[in-house]
């Protein structure tokens, strides 16, 4: 349960905590190694810097309907947070958590909040009658976004072995039929979709926290 001071890193810890309880196993030692491998490598070049301005893109809602990038953020600052699926336990505990700590902060700031991932509609709209999110949920085909801001990222091998072996097929489940992933990044743009502040990270299991995005917003005096 997500409480107003419950963080995402104390629901992890619960959750790799009873994952631990569990016989071991190849398979859930595969994505172990990956997110090992990945906080090794740490961030990616070319992430965009602070003061890019990000280009209105295509974006699908829960249900299928285009929209836009700009139609989405609204006519002020938005937070984007960018997570790679419904399939994600990370990305449910993640958008939970906003919906309980960070959706009415900002609601009280008048900043619009939206989830982006390459998904295909029925993905988005799974994760938000799932996590009962009141904040906009949306596709983005071939992750026009995410690449524009340098943060793409793929499964390891032996992780899309894993994944395949659970059921999860990426080219069933993303949009554009790739087994390409948006790295979990958190996205504060101004009115003018100017990038403010960005925080990327490579090890899927980690976040940025409500309260990290909230101090963000108050620095930047947004």
């Amino acid at each position: 349960m997500t409480t107003a001071t419950t963080t995402i890193t104390d629901r992890v810890a619960e959750m790799h905590a009873t994952m631990a309880t569990q016989p071991a196993n190849e398979t859930m030692g595969a994505f172990g190694r990956e997110r090992a491998e990945l906080a090794t490598a740490g961030l990616p070049a070319g992430i965009a810097p602070v003061g890019t301005v990000v280009t209105d893109a295509a974006l699908l809602d829960p249900h299928g309907a285009a929209i836009t990038l700009y139609a989405a953020t609204g006519t002020g600052p938005a937070v984007l947070a960018f997570y790679r699926g419904a399939w994600c336990p990370y990305c449910n505990i993640t958008l939970a958590t906003y919906q309980a700590q960070l959706l009415p902060q900002l609601t009280h700031r008048g900043i619009t909040l939206v989830a982006i991932s390459p998904q295909a509609p029925d993905g988005s709209l799974s994760m938000q009658d799932k996590n009962h999110l009141a904040f906009t949920v949306t596709s983005d085909p071939g992750n026009s976004i995410a690449g524009q801001l340098g943060i793409l990222t793929a499964p390891s091998r032996d992780a899309r072995a894993a994944q395949l072996q659970l059921g999860l097929d990426l080219t069933m489940v993303n949009a554009d039929a790739t087994v390409t992933l948006p790295m979990p990044t958190t996205v504060i743009l101004d009115a003018d979709h100017v990038l403010r502040w960005i925080d990327v990270h490579p090890d899927y299991s980690t976040r940025s926290e409500p309260r990290q995005i909230l101090d963000a917003l108050d620095q930047l005096a947004l």
